[in-house]
């Protein structure tokens, strides 16, 4: 069996730590506040998802590269399910109504509906419902 891990934590720099809790929270996420100071805070995704938000000075300590910057390449798109289509609207329409931007047009694939938003440091999300049942055979 190959690697196997129990929780992920995905870790994002962020110019402005406060903005970007605002900015998350009207979206509808939570914070540990166990794991939050003035460096960084532990967005819940779910029971074993974390999005780590550094401030770059304080992410540049776990790095050698520089910071790329997110408003004008694109090294990572966090990629979150939702339970339906109508989830997936109402994410995507609180993060576009909290500041960030549209990134792509949305994906109707019948089985498959996605849209996608940049937050406020230009990160690409894209969030996803897809149909179970068009792959059970019956």
């Amino acid at each position: 069996m190959g690697v196997q891990s129990e929780k992920i934590f995905v870790n994002l720099p962020v110019k402005d730590l406060n903005k970007s809790v605002e900015f998350f929270t009207e979206i509808g996420f939570e914070f540990n506040a166990q794991f939050t100071d003035e460096n960084a805070t532990s967005m819940i995704i779910s029971e074993n998802i974390f999005v780590m938000l550094l401030v770059e000075n304080f992410f540049k300590t776990f790095i050698k590269k520089e910071i790329a910057d997110a408003t004008k390449s694109t090294e990572v798109i966090v990629a979150l399910s939702a339970a339906s289509r109508e989830q997936v609207d109402e994410i995507v329409n609180k993060a576009l109504a909290a500041g960030g931007k549209t990134s792509n047009e949305p994906m109707d694939q019948g089985f498959m509906y996605q849209r996608s938003f940049q937050d406020i440091d230009g990160h690409q999300w894209e969030i996803i419902y897809m149909d179970q049942s068009a792959f059970t055979q019956g």
